[in-house]
Protein backbone atom coordinates (compact mmCIF):
# COMPACT_ATOMS: atom_id res chain seq x y z
CA UNK A 1 0.00 0.00 0.00
CA UNK A 2 1.60 3.28 -1.15
CA UNK A 3 2.27 6.00 1.39
CA UNK A 4 3.97 9.36 1.16
CA UNK A 5 6.91 10.41 3.30
CA UNK A 6 8.34 13.39 5.19
CA UNK A 7 10.82 13.83 2.37
CA UNK A 8 7.97 14.21 -0.12
CA UNK A 9 6.26 16.76 2.18
CA UNK A 10 9.47 18.79 2.10
CA UNK A 11 9.50 19.06 -1.70
CA UNK A 12 9.84 22.49 -3.27
CA UNK A 13 6.52 24.29 -3.97
CA UNK A 14 5.19 24.45 -7.51
CA UNK A 15 2.93 26.93 -9.31
CA UNK A 16 -0.09 24.87 -8.24
CA UNK A 17 -0.94 22.85 -5.13
CA UNK A 18 0.94 19.56 -4.81
CA UNK A 19 -1.25 16.82 -3.34
CA UNK A 20 0.13 13.66 -1.75
CA UNK A 21 -2.20 10.73 -0.93
CA UNK A 22 -1.89 7.56 1.12
CA UNK A 23 -3.42 4.59 -0.68
CA UNK A 24 -5.54 3.04 2.07
CA UNK A 25 -8.36 0.57 1.53
CA UNK A 26 -11.45 1.92 -0.15
CA UNK A 27 -14.11 3.26 2.20
CA UNK A 28 -11.74 3.91 5.10
CA UNK A 29 -10.65 7.47 4.32
CA UNK A 30 -7.15 8.56 3.40
CA UNK A 31 -4.36 10.81 4.64
CA UNK A 32 -3.65 13.71 2.26
CA UNK A 33 -0.67 16.05 2.18
CA UNK A 34 -0.71 19.45 0.49
CA UNK A 35 2.09 21.81 -0.50
CA UNK A 36 0.77 25.24 -1.55
CA UNK A 37 2.53 27.57 -4.02
CA UNK A 38 3.35 29.85 -1.05
CA UNK A 39 5.16 26.99 0.69
CA UNK A 40 2.57 26.03 3.27
CA UNK A 41 2.50 22.30 4.07
CA UNK A 42 -0.81 20.99 5.37
CA UNK A 43 -2.24 17.58 6.29
CA UNK A 44 -5.84 16.38 5.89
CA UNK A 45 -8.06 13.35 6.31
CA UNK A 46 -10.07 12.79 3.12
CA UNK A 47 -13.38 10.92 3.28
CA UNK A 48 -16.74 10.66 1.50
CA UNK A 49 -19.63 12.12 3.49
CA UNK A 50 -23.19 10.76 3.77
CA UNK A 51 -24.18 12.64 0.59
CA UNK A 52 -21.41 11.01 -1.44
CA UNK A 53 -19.31 14.16 -1.56
CA UNK A 54 -15.60 14.09 -0.84
CA UNK A 55 -14.43 16.27 2.08
CA UNK A 56 -11.07 16.98 3.62
CA UNK A 57 -10.96 17.40 7.39
CA UNK A 58 -7.86 19.41 8.43
CA UNK A 59 -5.42 17.56 10.68
CA UNK A 60 -2.88 20.39 10.96
CA UNK A 61 0.31 21.93 9.56
CA UNK A 62 3.22 19.70 8.67
CA UNK A 63 6.55 20.03 10.54
CA UNK A 64 9.47 17.59 10.43
CA UNK A 65 9.68 18.00 14.23
CA UNK A 66 5.95 18.13 14.89
CA UNK A 67 4.63 17.82 18.44
CA UNK A 68 1.51 15.87 17.44
CA UNK A 69 -0.78 18.63 18.68
CA UNK A 70 -0.18 21.96 16.94
CA UNK A 71 2.07 20.56 14.16
CA UNK A 72 2.51 17.04 12.77
CA UNK A 73 5.08 14.86 11.12
CA UNK A 74 3.75 12.54 8.40
CA UNK A 75 3.70 9.61 10.85
CA UNK A 76 1.88 11.63 13.53
CA UNK A 77 -0.66 12.75 10.94
CA UNK A 78 -1.05 9.11 9.75
CA UNK A 79 -1.77 8.02 13.34
CA UNK A 80 -4.39 10.72 13.63
CA UNK A 81 -5.87 9.73 10.27
CA UNK A 82 -6.24 6.13 11.54
CA UNK A 83 -8.16 7.44 14.58
CA UNK A 84 -10.45 9.41 12.27
CA UNK A 85 -10.80 6.38 9.99
CA UNK A 86 -11.94 4.27 12.96
CA UNK A 87 -14.64 6.84 13.74
CA UNK A 88 -15.61 6.99 10.07
CA UNK A 89 -15.83 3.23 9.74
CA UNK A 90 -18.00 3.09 12.88
CA UNK A 91 -20.76 4.75 10.91
CA UNK A 92 -20.03 8.44 11.40
CA UNK A 93 -19.99 9.64 7.81
CA UNK A 94 -20.20 13.39 8.45
CA UNK A 95 -17.04 13.93 10.44
CA UNK A 96 -17.09 17.72 10.24
CA UNK A 97 -20.56 17.92 11.77
CA UNK A 98 -19.56 15.22 14.28
CA UNK A 99 -16.64 17.26 15.58
CA UNK A 100 -18.68 20.48 15.59
CA UNK A 101 -21.21 18.71 17.82
CA UNK A 102 -18.39 17.41 19.98
CA UNK A 103 -17.01 20.92 20.33
CA UNK A 104 -20.44 22.23 21.35
CA UNK A 105 -20.77 19.38 23.84
CA UNK A 106 -17.35 20.12 25.31
CA UNK A 107 -18.22 23.80 25.54
CA UNK A 108 -21.49 22.95 27.28
CA UNK A 109 -19.64 20.65 29.65
CA UNK A 110 -17.09 23.40 30.41
CA UNK A 111 -19.90 25.88 31.07
CA UNK A 112 -21.65 23.35 33.30
CA UNK A 113 -18.40 22.77 35.18
CA UNK A 114 -17.99 26.52 35.60
CA UNK A 115 -21.55 26.82 36.92
CA UNK A 116 -20.88 24.01 39.36
CA UNK A 117 -17.70 25.72 40.52
CA UNK A 118 -19.58 28.98 41.02
CA UNK A 119 -22.37 27.19 42.89
CA UNK A 120 -19.76 25.47 45.03
CA UNK A 121 -18.14 28.86 45.75
CA UNK A 122 -21.53 30.29 46.68
CA UNK A 123 -22.19 27.30 48.88
CA UNK A 124 -18.79 27.82 50.50
CA UNK A 125 -19.69 31.47 51.02
CA UNK A 126 -22.91 30.37 52.64
CA UNK A 127 -20.81 28.16 54.89
CA UNK A 128 -18.77 31.21 55.90
CA UNK A 129 -18.23 31.24 59.63
CA UNK A 130 -19.66 33.99 61.77
CA UNK A 131 -16.15 35.35 62.31
CA UNK A 132 -15.50 35.42 58.56
CA UNK A 133 -18.83 37.16 57.94
CA UNK A 134 -17.97 39.82 60.52
CA UNK A 135 -14.54 40.39 59.00
CA UNK A 136 -16.03 40.59 55.49
CA UNK A 137 -18.68 43.05 56.69
CA UNK A 138 -16.04 45.25 58.31
CA UNK A 139 -13.85 45.15 55.19
CA UNK A 140 -16.68 46.04 52.78
CA UNK A 141 -19.04 48.29 54.73
CA UNK A 142 -17.23 49.66 57.74
CA UNK A 143 -14.04 50.84 56.03
CA UNK A 144 -14.18 54.65 55.71
CA UNK A 145 -14.82 55.79 52.14
CA UNK A 146 -15.54 59.10 50.43
CA UNK A 147 -18.52 59.07 48.08
CA UNK A 148 -18.70 60.89 44.75
CA UNK A 149 -20.63 63.72 46.43
CA UNK A 150 -17.89 64.17 49.03
CA UNK A 151 -19.79 62.55 51.90
CA UNK A 152 -18.03 59.90 53.98
CA UNK A 153 -19.37 56.45 54.74
CA UNK A 154 -18.19 53.64 56.94
CA UNK A 155 -16.68 54.08 60.38
CA UNK A 156 -13.63 56.05 61.31
CA UNK A 157 -11.88 53.05 62.87
CA UNK A 158 -12.89 50.75 59.96
CA UNK A 159 -14.87 48.59 62.40
CA UNK A 160 -11.95 47.84 64.72
CA UNK A 161 -14.02 48.54 67.85
CA UNK A 162 -16.86 46.32 66.58
CA UNK A 163 -14.51 43.40 65.90
CA UNK A 164 -12.88 43.93 69.29
CA UNK A 165 -16.29 43.75 70.96
CA UNK A 166 -17.19 40.62 68.96
CA UNK A 167 -13.82 39.09 69.86
CA UNK A 168 -14.65 39.51 73.52
CA UNK A 169 -18.32 38.50 73.55
CA UNK A 170 -19.43 36.81 70.32
CA UNK A 171 -16.58 34.90 68.71
CA UNK A 172 -15.58 32.71 71.69
CA UNK A 173 -18.93 30.90 71.54
CA UNK A 174 -20.19 31.46 68.00
CA UNK A 175 -17.30 32.62 65.82
CA UNK A 176 -16.44 29.15 64.49
CA UNK A 177 -20.03 28.26 63.50
CA UNK A 178 -21.32 28.62 59.92
CA UNK A 179 -22.97 32.04 59.83
CA UNK A 180 -26.17 30.62 58.31
CA UNK A 181 -26.52 28.08 61.12
CA UNK A 182 -26.41 30.57 64.00
CA UNK A 183 -29.82 30.74 65.64
CA UNK A 184 -31.64 33.45 67.52
CA UNK A 185 -31.41 31.72 70.95
CA UNK A 186 -27.61 31.52 70.65
CA UNK A 187 -27.34 35.22 69.85
CA UNK A 188 -29.84 36.20 72.54
CA UNK A 189 -27.72 34.30 75.08
CA UNK A 190 -24.74 36.51 74.18
CA UNK A 191 -26.83 39.68 74.43
CA UNK A 192 -28.44 38.59 77.70
CA UNK A 193 -25.01 37.87 79.19
CA UNK A 194 -23.95 41.48 78.57
CA UNK A 195 -27.23 42.83 79.95
CA UNK A 196 -26.96 40.61 83.04
CA UNK A 197 -23.57 42.16 83.78
CA UNK A 198 -25.33 45.51 83.96
CA UNK A 199 -23.88 46.62 80.63
CA UNK A 200 -27.10 47.62 78.95
CA UNK A 201 -25.47 49.96 76.47
CA UNK A 202 -22.97 47.28 75.46
CA UNK A 203 -25.84 44.81 74.90
CA UNK A 204 -27.73 47.33 72.77
CA UNK A 205 -24.66 48.18 70.71
CA UNK A 206 -24.01 44.47 70.13
CA UNK A 207 -27.60 44.05 68.97
CA UNK A 208 -27.30 46.93 66.52
CA UNK A 209 -24.01 45.70 65.08
CA UNK A 210 -25.12 42.07 64.81
CA UNK A 211 -28.32 43.07 63.04
CA UNK A 212 -26.37 45.17 60.54
CA UNK A 213 -23.89 42.34 59.96
CA UNK A 214 -26.63 39.79 59.28
CA UNK A 215 -28.39 42.26 56.97
CA UNK A 216 -25.11 42.52 55.03
CA UNK A 217 -24.91 38.71 54.85
CA UNK A 218 -28.55 38.45 53.76
CA UNK A 219 -28.02 40.89 50.88
CA UNK A 220 -25.16 38.68 49.62
CA UNK A 221 -26.97 35.38 50.23
CA UNK A 222 -24.36 34.34 52.78
CA UNK A 223 -27.19 33.77 55.24
CA UNK A 224 -30.79 32.88 54.41
CA UNK A 225 -32.36 35.13 57.06
CA UNK A 226 -31.53 37.66 59.76
CA UNK A 227 -32.00 35.81 63.07
CA UNK A 228 -32.25 39.09 65.00
CA UNK A 229 -34.91 40.62 62.78
CA UNK A 230 -37.64 42.07 64.96
CA UNK A 231 -35.51 42.10 68.13
CA UNK A 232 -35.54 45.60 69.64
CA UNK A 233 -33.30 47.25 72.21
CA UNK A 234 -36.14 47.10 74.74
CA UNK A 235 -35.90 43.28 74.44
CA UNK A 236 -32.16 43.35 75.25
CA UNK A 237 -30.57 46.16 77.21
CA UNK A 238 -33.70 48.22 77.63
CA UNK A 239 -34.05 51.92 77.14
CA UNK A 240 -30.75 53.71 77.66
CA UNK A 241 -30.71 56.69 79.96
CA UNK A 242 -28.93 59.61 78.37
CA UNK A 243 -25.91 60.62 80.42
CA UNK A 244 -26.12 64.22 81.56
CA UNK A 245 -23.19 64.66 83.97
CA UNK A 246 -21.77 68.19 83.80
CA UNK A 247 -18.96 69.40 86.05
CA UNK A 248 -19.87 72.53 87.92
CA UNK A 249 -17.60 75.56 88.08
CA UNK A 250 -16.84 74.69 91.69
CA UNK A 251 -15.81 71.19 90.65
CA UNK A 252 -13.57 72.60 87.90
CA UNK A 253 -11.85 74.81 90.47
CA UNK A 254 -11.39 71.72 92.63
CA UNK A 255 -9.95 69.79 89.66
CA UNK A 256 -7.49 72.60 89.05
CA UNK A 257 -5.95 71.80 92.41
CA UNK A 258 -6.55 68.02 92.40
CA UNK A 259 -5.20 67.05 88.97
CA UNK A 260 -1.56 68.24 89.30
CA UNK A 261 0.38 65.42 90.91
CA UNK A 262 -2.44 62.89 90.71
CA UNK A 263 -2.27 62.28 86.98
CA UNK A 264 0.72 61.93 84.64
CA UNK A 265 1.33 65.39 83.21
CA UNK A 266 0.42 64.38 79.67
CA UNK A 267 -2.95 63.07 80.86
CA UNK A 268 -3.47 66.08 83.11
CA UNK A 269 -2.97 68.39 80.15
CA UNK A 270 -5.29 66.20 78.06
CA UNK A 271 -8.13 66.86 80.52
CA UNK A 272 -7.78 70.62 80.08
CA UNK A 273 -7.26 70.25 76.33
CA UNK A 274 -10.60 68.46 75.99
CA UNK A 275 -12.29 71.11 78.11
CA UNK A 276 -10.72 73.94 76.09
CA UNK A 277 -11.60 72.49 72.65
CA UNK A 278 -14.80 70.50 73.41
CA UNK A 279 -13.31 67.62 71.41
CA UNK A 280 -14.05 63.94 71.82
CA UNK A 281 -11.51 61.90 73.77
CA UNK A 282 -10.86 59.79 70.66
CA UNK A 283 -10.08 62.94 68.68
CA UNK A 284 -7.63 64.08 71.32
CA UNK A 285 -5.98 60.63 71.38
CA UNK A 286 -5.47 60.71 67.61
CA UNK A 287 -4.34 64.34 67.32
CA UNK A 288 -1.23 64.74 65.14
CA UNK A 289 1.20 67.62 65.41
CA UNK A 290 1.03 68.22 61.66
CA UNK A 291 -2.58 69.35 62.15
CA UNK A 292 -1.82 71.79 64.98
CA UNK A 293 -0.80 75.34 64.05
CA UNK A 294 0.03 77.36 67.14
CA UNK A 295 0.80 80.46 65.04
CA UNK A 296 -2.55 80.48 63.26
CA UNK A 297 -4.15 79.12 66.45
CA UNK A 298 -5.93 76.19 64.80
CA UNK A 299 -6.26 72.47 65.25
CA UNK A 300 -7.57 70.69 62.17
CA UNK A 301 -9.37 67.35 62.45
CA UNK A 302 -9.53 65.79 58.96
CA UNK A 303 -11.85 62.97 60.03
CA UNK A 304 -14.27 62.81 62.93
CA UNK A 305 -16.98 60.55 64.29
CA UNK A 306 -19.70 62.15 62.19
CA UNK A 307 -17.66 61.80 58.97
CA UNK A 308 -16.88 65.46 58.37
CA UNK A 309 -13.76 67.51 59.05
CA UNK A 310 -13.53 70.15 61.77
CA UNK A 311 -11.28 73.13 62.50
CA UNK A 312 -10.99 74.24 66.11
CA UNK A 313 -9.85 77.73 67.03
CA UNK A 314 -7.31 77.58 69.85
CA UNK A 315 -7.72 79.96 72.74
CA UNK A 316 -4.73 81.13 74.76
CA UNK A 317 -5.65 78.47 77.36
CA UNK A 318 -5.77 75.72 74.71
CA UNK A 319 -2.43 76.82 73.24
CA UNK A 320 -0.87 76.54 76.68
CA UNK A 321 -1.96 72.89 76.84
CA UNK A 322 -0.50 72.15 73.40
CA UNK A 323 2.74 73.93 74.33
CA UNK A 324 3.01 71.79 77.46
CA UNK A 325 2.49 68.66 75.36
CA UNK A 326 5.14 69.86 72.90
CA UNK A 327 7.60 70.36 75.75
CA UNK A 328 6.97 66.78 76.91
CA UNK A 329 7.46 65.49 73.37
CA UNK A 330 10.76 67.36 72.96
CA UNK A 331 12.07 66.21 76.33
CA UNK A 332 11.28 62.58 75.57
CA UNK A 333 12.88 62.85 72.13
CA UNK A 334 16.04 64.35 73.64
CA UNK A 335 16.20 61.55 76.21
CA UNK A 336 15.94 58.90 73.50
CA UNK A 337 18.70 60.55 71.48
CA UNK A 338 20.96 60.65 74.53
CA UNK A 339 20.37 56.94 75.03
CA UNK A 340 21.58 56.41 71.47
CA UNK A 341 18.17 55.32 70.17
CA UNK A 342 17.27 56.09 66.55
CA UNK A 343 14.41 58.45 67.06
CA UNK A 344 12.27 61.25 65.66
CA UNK A 345 9.91 63.43 67.67
CA UNK A 346 6.54 61.71 68.06
CA UNK A 347 3.93 62.53 65.45
CA UNK A 348 1.21 62.31 68.09
CA UNK A 349 0.13 64.95 70.59
CA UNK A 350 -0.76 62.14 73.00
CA UNK A 351 1.56 59.24 72.14
CA UNK A 352 1.15 55.86 73.75
CA UNK A 353 3.82 53.91 75.58
CA UNK A 354 5.35 53.39 72.16
CA UNK A 355 6.02 56.98 71.07
CA UNK A 356 5.50 55.91 67.44
CA UNK A 357 1.82 55.16 68.09
CA UNK A 358 -1.06 57.23 69.48
CA UNK A 359 -2.47 56.58 72.92
CA UNK A 360 -5.68 54.61 73.26
CA UNK A 361 -8.84 56.65 73.97
CA UNK A 362 -9.42 54.20 76.83
CA UNK A 363 -6.18 55.17 78.56
CA UNK A 364 -7.46 58.50 79.90
CA UNK A 365 -10.83 56.98 80.84
CA UNK A 366 -9.07 54.27 82.88
CA UNK A 367 -6.78 56.79 84.56
CA UNK A 368 -9.72 58.96 85.58
CA UNK A 369 -11.77 55.96 86.69
CA UNK A 370 -8.90 54.56 88.80
CA UNK A 371 -8.82 57.81 90.75
CA UNK A 372 -12.55 57.77 91.52
CA UNK A 373 -12.89 54.53 93.48
CA UNK A 374 -12.46 53.36 97.02
CA UNK A 375 -9.14 51.95 98.18
CA UNK A 376 -10.76 48.52 98.45
CA UNK A 377 -11.59 48.68 94.73
CA UNK A 378 -8.03 49.42 93.64
CA UNK A 379 -6.80 47.32 90.73
CA UNK A 380 -3.45 45.59 91.10
CA UNK A 381 -0.60 47.50 89.55
CA UNK A 382 -2.64 50.69 89.22
CA UNK A 383 -2.49 54.01 91.08
CA UNK A 384 -2.84 54.15 94.85
CA UNK A 385 -4.47 57.59 94.58
CA UNK A 386 -7.88 55.97 94.25
CA UNK A 387 -9.82 58.97 95.62
CA UNK A 388 -7.78 61.82 94.13
CA UNK A 389 -10.35 62.90 91.52
CA UNK A 390 -13.64 62.14 93.27
CA UNK A 391 -15.94 65.16 92.91
CA UNK A 392 -19.11 66.10 94.79
CA UNK A 393 -21.30 65.65 91.71
CA UNK A 394 -20.37 62.00 91.33
CA UNK A 395 -18.41 59.92 88.86
CA UNK A 396 -17.24 61.71 85.73
CA UNK A 397 -15.69 60.59 82.44
CA UNK A 398 -13.71 62.19 79.61
CA UNK A 399 -16.91 62.62 77.59
CA UNK A 400 -18.46 64.57 80.46
CA UNK A 401 -15.70 67.14 79.89
CA UNK A 402 -17.00 67.72 76.35
CA UNK A 403 -20.53 68.19 77.70
CA UNK A 404 -19.15 70.52 80.37
CA UNK A 405 -17.36 72.61 77.74
CA UNK A 406 -20.60 72.96 75.77
CA UNK A 407 -22.46 73.99 78.93
CA UNK A 408 -19.84 76.61 79.75
CA UNK A 409 -20.09 78.06 76.22
CA UNK A 410 -23.88 78.24 76.58
CA UNK A 411 -23.47 80.00 79.89
CA UNK A 412 -21.28 82.58 78.18
CA UNK A 413 -24.21 83.60 75.96
CA UNK A 414 -23.62 81.67 72.74
CA UNK A 415 -26.53 80.03 70.91
CA UNK A 416 -27.07 76.36 70.23
CA UNK A 417 -26.24 76.76 66.53
CA UNK A 418 -22.75 78.02 67.38
CA UNK A 419 -22.32 75.38 70.09
CA UNK A 420 -23.29 72.64 67.63
CA UNK A 421 -20.57 73.86 65.27
CA UNK A 422 -18.04 74.05 68.12
CA UNK A 423 -18.92 70.42 68.94
CA UNK A 424 -18.91 69.52 65.23
CA UNK A 425 -22.35 68.00 65.56
CA UNK A 426 -23.90 66.60 62.41
CA UNK A 427 -26.63 68.89 61.12
CA UNK A 428 -29.96 67.10 61.54
CA UNK A 429 -32.16 69.36 59.43
CA UNK A 430 -32.10 68.33 55.76
CA UNK A 431 -32.72 71.92 54.68
CA UNK A 432 -29.82 73.25 56.75
CA UNK A 433 -27.60 70.37 55.71
CA UNK A 434 -28.32 70.98 52.02
CA UNK A 435 -28.41 74.77 51.81
CA UNK A 436 -26.45 76.21 54.74
CA UNK A 437 -22.72 75.72 54.26
CA UNK A 438 -21.49 78.36 56.74
CA UNK A 439 -19.62 76.70 59.63
CA UNK A 440 -19.80 79.90 61.71
CA UNK A 441 -16.02 80.03 62.10
CA UNK A 442 -15.86 83.58 63.48
CA UNK A 443 -18.53 82.85 66.08
CA UNK A 444 -16.75 79.59 66.94
CA UNK A 445 -13.49 81.49 67.47
CA UNK A 446 -15.19 83.94 69.82
CA UNK A 447 -16.85 81.08 71.69
CA UNK A 448 -13.56 79.17 72.12
CA UNK A 449 -11.75 82.32 73.25
CA UNK A 450 -14.49 83.02 75.80
CA UNK A 451 -14.32 79.40 76.97
CA UNK A 452 -10.55 79.62 77.32
CA UNK A 453 -10.81 82.82 79.35
CA UNK A 454 -13.39 81.16 81.61
CA UNK A 455 -11.13 78.15 82.19
CA UNK A 456 -8.21 80.49 82.98
CA UNK A 457 -10.34 82.12 85.64
CA UNK A 458 -11.52 78.80 87.10
CA UNK A 459 -7.95 77.43 87.30
CA UNK A 460 -6.25 80.67 88.38
CA UNK A 461 -5.43 79.24 91.80
CA UNK A 462 -4.03 75.97 90.40
CA UNK A 463 -0.54 75.11 89.24
CA UNK A 464 -1.48 75.55 85.58
CA UNK A 465 0.40 78.28 83.65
Amino acid sequence: MATFTDKQMQARPAKADIWLVDSDARGTGRLNGRITPSGKRLLYFRYTNSKGKQERLPIGPYDARGDGRATFTVQQARDRARELSAIYRSGVKDLREYFERKELELKAQAEQAQREREEAAQAAARRMTLRQLAEDWARVELAPKIQADGTRTGRKDAGASVLESFERRVFPKLGHLPADSVKKPELMAVLDAAATEGKSRTANMLLTDLRQMFRFGLDREIVSHNPLSGILKKNVGGKESERSRVLSEAELRELGSAIPGSLPERSARAVWLILATACRVGEAAEARWEHVDLVKRTWYLPTTKNQRDHKIHLSRFAIAQFEAQAALRDAEHTARVRRGEASDPSLWVLPGRDWRKPSSPKTLAKQLGDRQRGAEERHNGRTKATRALILPGGHWTPHDLRRTAATLIAGLGFGSDVIDECLNHKIQSKTARTYIRDRRLEEQARAFDALGAKLETLTAASQLP
